[in-house]
C-alpha cells in the first residue's frame, strides 16, 4: 500500500514544511507570456487582413475585378499608409523613426510626449497619495469624518473624468494655473480614491490585542499611528499605489485632450486623430502602455525596498 507522500514529486517530498517554494526556471516563467504574446500577434495580423482588405482592394489593387493574388492582398493590407488597423511592425517602425529621426525636444518625438505626460502623472500621483493618506488617517481617527466624508469620496468616483476634466481645467485656468498643474489635478482626482480606501482598511488592520498593548504603554494616537498602524498598512498601501499610478496616467492623458496642449500623449492622440493617421494613434497608445508599465514597475521597486526594510528580519538586525 502506497502512502500519500509516495505519489508526490521528488522535490515536494524532500522540501521541508514551511520552506519556500523552489524557484521556477526561466523557461517556466517566460513560456506562458511568450505563448500569449505570439497568439495575440497572430490574431492581430489576421484581423488586419480582414479589416484592411476592402480598402486595399478598392484603392490599391484596382478593385474586385483586378488581377491580384492572395499574397499581394496580404502584403498590401500590411503596408497601407492609413490602414484601419495597423500591424505591429508598422507601429514599431513609427515609434523607432519618431525616436531616432527627431530631436528629443521636437513635437514629432514620442519621448517628448511621454515625458510631458509622465511629469503630470507623477505630480498628480504624489498629490493624490498625500490626499488619500490624510483622508484615511482622519477617517480612522474620527468617526464623524467617516460618516461625513466617505460617502462623498465614493460618490466622487461616479462622475466621469471626461465630464469633470474640462470644468477643472477652465476653473484653474481662470485662476492663472496652466501647464502641468491642471493635468496633475485631474490625475490626483483618480489617484486619491484607491489610496484612501486601501489605507482605511490597512490602518484598521492591527489586531485588538496590539492596540490594547499600545494603550497599556500610554502611547498617544500619533505614536500608535507611526509605530503600529502605518507599518501594518503597508501591505494594503502598495497594491493601491500601483492602481493609483495607472489611473493617474489615464487622468493625465484625458486632461490633455480638451486643452489643445502641444505636448503629451493625449495631445499626440488628438492630433493624429485629426489627420486620420491611425499608425500614429496606435504608436501613442503603445507608448502609453509602456509608460504605464514603467511607472507601475517603479512603484513595485519602491514596494520591495520599503517592505524589505520593515520585514521582521530587517527589524531584528536593526535591534541587534
Amino acid at each position: 500500500m502506497t502512502t500519500p507522500t509516495a505519489t508526490l514529486p521528488a522535490a515536494a517530498r524532500t522540501r521541508r514544511p514551511g520552506a519556500p517554494e523552489p524557484a521556477l526556471s526561466w523557461g517556466a516563467r517566460t513560456g506562458p507570456v511568450l505563448a500569449v504574446t505570439l497568439a495575440v500577434l497572430v490574431l492581430w495580423y489576421l484581423a488586419a487582413i480582414g479589416l484592411n482588405a476592402p480598402g486595399a482592394i478598392e484603392r490599391v489593387l484596382g478593385g474586385p475585378d483586378g488581377t491580384w493574388s492572395a499574397t499581394q492582398l496580404v502584403q498590401t493590407t500590411w503596408a497601407m499608409q492609413r490602414p484601419i488597423l495597423p500591424v505591429p511592425h508598422q507601429i514599431a517602425l513609427d515609434i523607432w523613426h519618431s525616436v531616432r529621426d527627431w530631436p528629443i525636444d521636437s513635437p514629432r518625438n514620442l519621448l517628448l510626449h511621454a515625458r510631458t505626460t509622465a511629469e503630470a502623472t507623477l505630480l498628480g500621483f504624489g498629490l493624490g497619495t498625500a490626499l488619500g493618506l490624510l483622508l484615511a488617517i482622519g477617517i480612522v481617527h474620527a468617526r464623524t469624518l467617516e460618516k461625513a466624508l466617505l460617502p462623498w469620496i465614493v460618490a466622487s468616483q461616479t462622475v466621469p473624468v471626461l465630464a469633470i476634466a474640462p470644468i477643472v481645467l477652465v476653473v484653474l485656468g481662470s485662476l492663472g494655473f496652466t501647464g502641468t498643474l491642471p493635468k496633475a489635478v485631474i490625475a490626483m482626482y483618480l489617484c486619491f480614491f484607491p489610496v484612501t480606501v486601501a489605507m482605511v482598511q490597512g490602518l484598521r488592520s492591527p489586531q485588538r490585542i496590539e492596540t490594547e498593548l499600545f494603550h497599556t504603554y500610554a502611547a498617544s494616537r500619533w505614536q500608535a499611528l507611526w509605530a503600529l498602524r502605518l507599518p501594518a498598512s503597508l501591505p494594503h498601501l502598495f497594491p493601491a499605489l500601483r492602481v493609483a499610478i495607472a489611473a493617474g496616467l489615464v487622468g493625465a492623458i484625458v486632461a490633455e485632450l480638451p486643452t489643445g496642449a502641444q505636448a503629451g500623449l493625449g495631445a499626440r492622440l488628438l492630433t493624429s486623430s485629426y489627420y486620420g493617421n491611425t499608425v500614429q494613434i496606435w504608436s501613442a497608445l503603445l507608448m502609453s502602455a509602456v509608460l504605464g508599465l514603467a511607472l507601475t514597475a517603479l512603484v513595485g521597486l519602491l514596494e520591495r525596498a520599503v517592505l524589505r526594510r520593515h520585514s521582521p528580519a530587517a527589524q531584528g538586525k536593526l535591534k541587534s
